[in-house]
Parts: structure tokens; C-alpha cells; sequence
């Protein structure tokens, strides 16, 4: 029984993951992501933004720089996972909880994460 959930909790994820390319590459928010991730990566090198539990860009330390572009990236990402939800027939909550999963992985060596439990911790 455990088999047929970790599957479908699998297809979920991965068809997550085509939607979400497919939302976010229509709709000019394609654009808008691509053209603020230079500035992303910058502010997670330097430790002030992390990746939260819910998918969300979130501030790690004191430092809240660049609030009006954390913002912007995070109304985008919210746009893309209620498509998906609505999509999926799920909520947009459980999308962007699966997403901070596969963003976790994907985090560099150095960059900090939001765990399950709210704890943050530097990969």
C-alpha cells in the first residue's frame, strides 16, 4: 500500500514539475523569473534569502534586501502553483510544499533551506 502511494506521490511530483515549466514559461512570468534569477542566486550566495518549506523565497538573516523582488518572485511562483492546483486538482499549498522539495535538492552547497520542521539549515 506504501508502493502505490510513494508512486503516486511520485507522478504527482514529476507531473508537478512539467506543469510548472509549462505555467511558468507562458504568461510573460517566464520572463519575469528568468530576468530576476541573477539577482536570486546573488542574495542566496550572500545568505539573505533561503528557499522556505512552502516553495516561497523567504529572508534568512536580519538583511531583507531587495523586498520588492523577493516579492515579485514569490507572487509569480504563488500564480504558477494554483495553476498547477487547479491542474492537479489539488491545493496549491501541497504543489509549492513538493516544489520546496525538489528546490532543496537542487540547493548549491552553501545555500540555505527550509526544513519540514521550519528549521533553517545551510546545505
Amino acid at each position: 500500500m506504501n508502493q502505490m502511494r510513494d508512486w503516486r506521490l511520485a507522478v504527482l511530483a514529476a507531473a508537478a514539475v512539467l506543469l510548472f515549466a509549462a505555467v511558468a514559461f507562458g504568461g510573460g512570468i517566464k520572463d519575469r523569473m528568468k530576468e530576476r534569477l541573477p539577482e536570486i542566486i546573488e542574495l542566496k550566495a550572500a545568505g539573505v534569502i533561503g528557499e522556505d518549506n512552502q516553495g516561497y523565497l523567504a529572508f534568512v538573516g536580519g538583511k531583507q534586501q531587495q523586498q520588492a523582488l523577493v516579492d515579485a518572485e514569490n507572487q509569480d511562483r504563488k500564480r504558477v502553483y494554483d495553476a498547477i492546483a487547479k491542474q492537479q486538482g489539488t491545493t496549491a499549498d501541497l504543489v509549492g510544499q513538493r516544489r520546496a522539495l525538489q528546490i532543496a535538492e537542487k540547493a548549491k552547497p552553501g545555500e540555505w533551506i527550509q526544513n519540514a520542521g521550519g528549521k533553517w539549515i545551510q546545505k
